[in-house]
């Protein structure tokens, strides 16, 4: 009986064995469903993939939305462009023409004067104490010519009546003639007194912009100026004593522009000016985005520069608001003539490309087509077109780098242009501004 005992764990071995295998089976279905699952998953969101792509699809291959223009005629200026300077009409720096203390100034910095206003006062009582003694010797002499007339009188009387000699007559008659003469000289110096006396009033010689003040009240001044001392003049910088003005005026109501043109530009210019005729010419703020003033041409220099080979010019504003400043560069442009008849587009549909300078025309069947033309001025954001297009033709204005030759185009408004452009990437704004757009 004994040895046919078994232990007691063996019967177990074999059940243990079975349970691991059919775990190891369940683990690989599971396995196996997930797997497919996904793959259900999968295919079920791909298939619905392609429905949105060939929504987009369909949509890209619908008409593209850009802006048009009609293509019209106008007339458009011509315009020469330069740059220029500001400069016054006159720029006077005013100068002491007696000596004496500065008793008092009468301008603000930067401010508008106006012609004969008191600018500033030197002290006038030495002055009026020359003019009382120039006058007291004109009395004292007037009296003295009056009493030479009187003797004169007499003796020409005693004369007539043989009772003096010629001779003293005569004598008295010169007597007369040099205090006559003597008078004559001392008024002259009382109106010279009076007139030393008058320009302790500085007054300005002309109406202008005050600069700043080089000389302050208290210094003694003489004709050229503060005495003894250095001052900051109106540009800043500081100058000797004896150059320092009591104040710098500046003319800029009108004010000047000079600038200058290349020579091959200068015979229009030259016809207007001999004409009598006076061309309109704009001054532009540096970016040439803003228009400061308008004025004419006042003239032309009367030599061509060997070393530029340019003309200076010089044009005349108004500047009522003082949007010009002396030195200050501007841009000008020079209106020469007028195209009366010009077939102008907007700048934004001139494009530059493999073709050349083209533009896209739409056609009848609203598909677009590529026309090579010839620009040739620009005013005001449209060119004129010399050839190549006619009035009445509509071009692409907007959307251009999404176009390609006999592509199905739908015009709407700038706003939905933009967006629909927004979706499909930049277009480069400032590509079209240049008028660049992308070869058909």
């Amino acid at each position: 009986m004994n040895t046919l005992a078994q232990p007691p764990f063996s019967s177990q071995l074999p059940a243990t064995q079975h349970h691991r295998r059919r775990f190891r089976g369940v683990l690989a279905v599971a396995v196996l469903a997930i797997i497919v699952g996904l793959l259900v998953w999968g295919a079920k969101h791909n298939s619905s993939a392609p429905h949105g792509a060939s929504d987009k699809k369909r949509g890209a291959s619908g008409p593209t939305p850009v802006t048009a223009a009609m293509a019209r005629v106008r007339p458009v200026p011509v315009w020469l462009t330069a740059l220029g300077t500001v400069t016054p009409r006159s720029y006077v720096n005013v100068m002491p023409r007696v000596t004496g203390l500065l008793q008092s100034v009468h301008y603000r910095e930067g401010q508008m004067v106006k012609a004969g206003q008191l600018l500033a006062q030197i002290d006038p009582r030495p002055f009026q104490i020359a003019v009382e003694q120039a006058q007291g010797v004109v009395m004292r002499d007037q009296a003295q010519l009056d009493g030479a007339r009187l003797d004169l009188t007499r003796y020409q009387t005693l004369q007539a009546q043989d009772s003096i000699a010629h001779q003293q007559v005569d004598d008295q008659k010169a007597l007369v003639a040099q205090y006559t003469a003597t008078l004559a000289a001392d008024r002259a110096a009382l109106d010279n007194a009076r007139l030393q006396l008058s320009y302790t009033r500085i007054v300005a010689p002309v109406s202008g912009l005050a600069g700043l003040r080089p000389v302050d009240a208290g210094n003694m001044v003489n004709t050229s100026g503060a005495i003894g001392v250095s001052a900051q003049t109106a540009s800043g910088t500081a100058t000797s004593a004896n150059t320092t003005p009591i104040v710098t005026l500046a003319q800029v109501q009108p004010v000047t522009v000079t600038f200058a043109i290349p020579q091959q530009q200068v015979a229009p210019v030259l016809q207007h000016l001999h004409a009598g005729k006076t061309p309109l010419v704009e001054a532009w703020d540096a970016r040439n985005s803003t228009r400061l003033a308008s004025g004419k041409l006042l003239a032309a220099d009367n030599q061509i520069s060997t070393t530029t080979g340019t003309l200076n010019l010089k044009a005349e504003f108004a500047n009522r608001q003082l949007t010009l400043y002396p030195n200050q560069f501007v841009n000008v442009r020079l209106r020469v003539a007028t195209l009366d008849n010009a077939v102008v587009v907007p700048s934004s549909a001139v494009a530059v490309g493999a073709p050349g300078t083209f533009v896209y025309v739409i056609g009848t069947d609203n598909k677009v087509a590529v026309r090579k033309i010839t620009p040739g001025v620009s005013d005001a954001g449209l060119t004129v077109i010399t050839s190549g297009l006619q009035a009445g033709e509509k071009v692409v204005t907007d959307g251009l780098d999404r176009l390609r030759a006999g592509a199905a185009v739908r015009i709407v408004t700038a706003q939905a242009a933009s967006n629909a452009g927004q979706g499909k990437g930049k277009h480069g704004a400032g590509q079209r501004g240049a008028g660049q757009g992308k070869a058909p």
